[in-house]
C-alpha cells in the first residue's frame, strides 16, 4: 500500500498542543482502520531548525515550495504566535492551492485568523478562538461563524486554540483514519477519561 502523505506546517512559534492529538492518530496505527495508510511530514519555509512555543528545536522535513495537493492528502496550518505577526504569507498561499484543487486544510487557533484575511472564510462556515478575534481581521465571514469547538466545511477544517481535541476529532474523521465507532470511543476516552471509553475503544479496534 502506498502511503498518502499528511503535510504539517512548522513555524517558529509553532504551538505544539495544537497539532498533536492530529498527528499521533495519523502515525499510531494501533487502533486505525488501514493501519499505514497515511505518514506524517513536517514542512518549513526552509529545512532550517526551529524552535517552537514550547521551546522543542524543529528539523522540517521538507520545504513548502516541494509540497503540492495532488501529493498530499491534507495540509494541517497549526497555531502559533507567528499568525498574529502577519508572518506566513506562504503557507496561506498554499493552503488557498489546496482548497482551490480540493484538497483539504485544517487550521487551528491564529491560522484561522491567516486564512480569514485571505478571504478563505467568507464562504465557508468556520469557527476559530472567538468572533471578536476573527473580526479584528476585517473579513466578510462573521455571518457563518459558529459557537463550536471544531467546524468542517468545503474541505476546510478550523478550530479554536482550547479545541485540539475536536481538531483532531474532525481530521481523524474526514481522512476515515479510524471507523466511526473507534473515533468516538478514542474521543470519549480523551475527553472525559472514563474507563468505559477505553473498553470500547478495545473492543471497536478489535474489530
Amino acid at each position: 500500500m502506498q502511503k498518502q502523505t499528511v503535510h504539517v506546517y512548522v513555524f517558529g512559534t509553532l504551538a505544539d498542543y495544537e497539532p498533536c492529538h492530529a498527528v499521533v492518530g495519523i502515525n499510531f496505527a494501533a487502533f486505525q482502520a488501514r493501519p499505514g495508510r497515511y505518514e506524517v511530514r513536517t514542512v518549513g519555509l526552509t529545512r532550517d531548525p526551529m524552535v517552537t512555543m514550547g521551546g522543542i528545536t524543529l528539523l522540517p522535513d521538507m520545504v513548502l515550495d516541494d509540497v503540492t495537493p495532488e501529493d498530499s492528502a491534507l495540509l494541517m496550518l497549526p497555531g502559533g504566535l507567528a499568525w498574529d505577526e502577519l508572518q506566513g504569507a506562504e503557507a496561506v498561499a498554499k493552503a488557498l492551492e489546496f482548497l482551490a484543487a480540493g484538497v483539504p486544510v485544517a487550521a487551528i487557533c491564529g491560522a484561522t485568523a491567516a486564512l480569514a484575511r485571505a478571504g478563505a472564510l467568507d464562504g465557508r462556515r468556520h469557527t476559530s478562538n472567538a468572533p471578536e478575534y476573527l473580526a479584528a481581521t476585517g473579513y466578510a465571514g462573521a455571518a457563518l461563524y459558529e459557537h463550536k469547538p471544531a467546524v468542517t466545511d468545503q474541505g476546510l477544517i478550523t478550530a479554536g486554540a482550547v479545541s485540539a481535541l475536536e481538531f483532531a476529532y474532525e481530521i481523524l474523521k474526514l481522512l476515515e483514519v479510524y471507523s466511526p465507532e473507534t473515533l468516538d470511543a478514542w474521543y470519549g476516552l480523551f475527553k472525559t477519561g472514563e474507563a468505559s471509553y477505553y473498553e470500547k475503544l478495545m473492543q471497536s479496534a478489535q474489530g
